[in-house]
């Protein structure tokens, strides 16, 4: 047999050295992962711990947050229909301004809970967070200066919402647009004018805000009559008209008060004015001026008292005849120099 026929029989040391090669990395390997087991199974149960705990805080916070509400809007419910309810309830007002509170104090919760379970998952990690946490502070002052206006509206609408400042139902005066609150949001609130159309009004936007529909009303009229008149019995027909108003409904729910004739508002050489005023349910003050006005005309007719109302137009003067004439010509006279000078020259004669 030849020497090369036997160097190719001879067994390679090479596989023997891979195969203990590899068990020694298999063993190493082992050993590896069966001295780090339990710092695994102790990270992954922290974590899971940590999901657990912050999901079932959660769901229990946002459930009672949702029961809280429901008990508000079934409240709200209850009263709704009684003269009481009307009154003091609004369940459309109370329904959105629940809603709005509590939709602000979930959203709350969760971020709060679910972030503190964040950091506390990446610290699981022996991940460092101070470098997270410093570039979360730089984008947050980067977003809150290019979003200044959103963010404004919205801590705004939160605090309006909050210290119940108006509602659905109220008529304001928001200084931008004036009309009853038909919905209120946390960045907008949206206002029915006089003419029926609607206004979106930022909260951002709003400096200052008039209620006209919360507390009570006044309502005020001013009769006009000649100065010729008996005072006495403008009081009592204007009182009598009041009385009887009093009595009947709706105005005896919508009048909080006694119609007060507080006397002379002003006195002309033409006319003199009886002021009239009379406290009623909030937002009822124009629908007891338009009743109580039309009333007294009627106690003013039959008391045989003439109301007056502006003064007449002074009649204008009459126009002069010779305003449209024209200035006097100089050439109205044939014996002018401007008509001599104008005068055809003759031609001259022609003798033989």
């Amino acid at each position: 047999m030849s020497l090369s026929a036997l160097l190719a029989a001879a067994p390679s040391p090479e596989p023997a050295g891979s195969l203990d090669e590899a068990a020694e990395r298999a063993g190493n390997a082992a050993g590896w992962v069966q001295d780090n087991w339990s710092t695994w199974l102790n990270t992954g149960l922290r974590i899971l711990l940590i999901l657990t705990i912050a999901l079932v805080l959660r769901y229990v916070i946002r459930r009672a947050l949702t029961n809280l509400i429901d008990r508000m809007n079934r409240s709200a419910q209850a009263v709704e229909g009684t003269a009481l309810g009307g009154l003091l309830v609004n369940a459309e007002r109370r329904r959105q301004r629940s809603e709005a509170i509590g939709s602000v104090l979930r959203s709350v919760t969760s971020f709060m809970i679910l972030g503190t379970a964040a950091l506390m998952i990446l610290g699981a990690f022996q991940i460092n967070l101070a470098p997270l946490l410093a570039s979360a502070g730089v984008a947050g002052v980067a977003l809150g200066f290019g979003a200044r206006n959103l963010v404004t509206d919205f801590l705004s609408g939160v605090f309006m919402i909050l210290e119940d400042q108006y509602g659905v139902g109220d008529q304001i005066d928001a200084g931008v647009a004036s009309g009853e609150v038909i919905e209120v949001g946390l960045r907008v609130t949206k206002l029915r004018g006089d003419n029926g159309e609607i206004w979106y009004v930022r909260n951002g936007e709003v400096k200052r805000i008039g209620n006209l529909s919360q507390g009570w009303s006044t309502a005020g009229v001013d009769v006009t009559v000649r100065p010729t008149e008996d005072l006495e019995q403008v009081r009592k027909a204007i009182t009598g008209a009041s009385e009887t108003m009093a009595k009947e409904e709706p105005w005896s729910e919508r009048l909080w008060g006694p119609v007060e004739v507080l006397g002379l508002d002003a006195v002309l050489l033409d006319s003199m004015t009886v002021r009239v005023t009379a406290k009623t349910m909030p937002g009822k003050s124009l629908g007891v001026e338009r009743e109580l006005r039309w009333r007294i005309k009627q106690a003013l007719d039959s008391a045989g008292i003439r109301m007056i109302g502006a003064a007449p137009l002074q009649a204008e003067a009459a126009a002069d005849p010779t305003a449209g004439m024209a200035a006097p010509s100089a050439y109205a006279s044939a014996t002018s120099p401007q008509s001599l000078a104008t005068t055809p020259i003759p031609p001259p004669t022609m003798t033989k």
